[in-house]
């Protein structure tokens, strides 16, 4: 069964059906302040021809390189159907590399992707490479909209309205992480994780959801970014013999892993998150991770999806898809950026924010769509949208968090490839 998230007035902190029903989240969807369309949904005045650049800083490089091919499929498959559908808006991409915090490359991208005037940036997958560059695109009136972003701290990030997420905070996936260990039978665990926003944050919903449900945490050991030895966390979490153990890391996993293994735990009993939740196949020896199990966020995608995002990666990139987490997110940031400039009839980044929930459904009772181009012709004709994209229904609240979200679990067999199992 799927999980959701849904929108309610206030957060349930007692969650233990989680895998079985319904994970809340403490969002409500409220109106932006300074968004003021007319009674038709649109501004008043001429329509203009649009010309809406994008840039994308999305891991080409680095731990979540494993991430950037999907991530960058779904720009490149949604700039595809708004140019197709030729109704007033043309997206221009150029895509860049985020990078991680140890390589920099954000460093160098950021800049040029600003220099050359893109009115959204799409990105960063990274959490921690978020915190890096938020304040200096937003400080260049530029949109950022991350696909992949799951640190709760941006909820809250003094952004001017100018960061918008299509990923679920961690406030979900560890809820639904820590109830899927508590229903497969541990009732202690340990944790090993990466000392940065992204691993912080998850770790904390994770280990109280899990005590919540009866379970006791006996180890979180950190390590931080750049570390290449983790004996020392391997061997403090090992000492308290728990019944399963999460790994909230990025490529740490390759070494991690192993010296799990060969000190005799039981690799069925680990846990993985959407930082390395990867299809490992004969990077890792046979069998290391037989049963294992593991979440992230995303539902499940149609075959028509996955076989036109398939596509668009041979023809634009030259390669092939074995893993599509967050390409529905990537998609449908590119399309509620471009829905958004429709209804604003601007490019301008200040002016896309003011529509954005509007067109995810988040206020304005807008007609339901979901496709770009029939959402496109609503808002031509004066009406208002309501977008559920290929991620889900999306529905931002007032702090550009979607409101409604899927995580799923995946489990891996003997050859070191997962399958999404609910």
């Amino acid at each position: 069964m799927s999980v959701f998230a849904k929108a309610k007035a206030s957060r349930s902190k007692n969650l233990k059906s989680t895998l079985t029903g319904l994970a809340i989240v403490g969002v409500g969807a409220l109106v932006l302040s300074g968004c003021t369309p007319t009674d038709s949904g649109t501004p008043a005045g001429p329509r203009e021809d649009l010309t809406l650049k994008i840039g994308t800083l999305l891991p080409q490089t680095g731990a979540l390189a494993f991430l950037g091919p999907p991530e960058e499929a779904g720009v490149a498959l949604a700039a595809q159907e708004i140019n197709d559908a030729d109704l007033g808006i043309t997206v221009e991409v150029t895509y860049g590399d985020s990078g991680d915090p140890d390589n920099k490359a954000y460093a160098t991208t950021v800049p040029n992707l600003l220099s050359e005037g893109v009115d959204a940036v799409v990105g960063a997958a990274s959490s921690g490479v978020s915190k890096l560059v938020i304040d200096q695109i937003i400080g260049a009136d530029t949109l950022m909209f991350s696909p992949a972003n799951t640190s709760p701290d941006f909820t809250t990030w003094d952004d001017h309205n100018l960061y918008w997420r299509t990923a679920p905070s961690d406030l979900l996936q560890g809820e639904v992480l820590g109830n899927l260990i508590a229903d497969d039978g541990a009732s202690t665990l340990g944790m090993i994780v990466l000392n940065d926003a992204y691993g912080t944050g998850l770790e904390k919903v994770t280990k109280s959801t899990f005590e919540d449900a009866g379970g006791t945490v006996v180890a979180s050991e950190f390590f931080n970014a750049g570390d290449t030895n983790f004996s020392a966390q391997i061997s403090a979490v090992l000492a308290q013999s728990p019944d399963a153990i999460a790994l909230i890391t990025f490529d740490e996993i390759y070494t991690i892993l192993p010296a799990l293994k060969d000190a005799g735990f039981d690799t069925s009993k680990v846990y993985l998150v959407d930082g390395n939740l990867k299809q490992f196949g004969k990077d890792l020896p046979p069998a290391t991770l037989t049963g294992a199990k593991g979440t992230t966020p995303g539902p499940v995608l149609a075959d028509d999806f996955q076989q036109r995002l398939n596509d668009i990666y041979s023809s634009e990139f030259g390669g092939t898809l074995d893993d599509y987490s967050y390409a529905a997110e990537s998609y449908d940031a590119v399309i509620l950026i471009a829905l958004a400039a429709l209804a604003a009839n601007s490019t301008d980044a200040v002016d896309i924010a003011t529509k954005l929930q509007e067109v995810s459904g988040g206020s304005g009772n807008g007609e339901k769509v979901t496709d770009f181009a029939s959402a496109a012709q609503v808002i031509i004709d004066g009406g208002t949208v309501d977008y559920d994209g290929a991620s889900g229904p999306i529905t931002f609240d007032d702090a550009g968090d979607p409101t409604e979200a899927t995580i799923g679990i995946f489990q891996y067999g003997d050859d070191n490839m997962h399958t999404r199992i609910n």
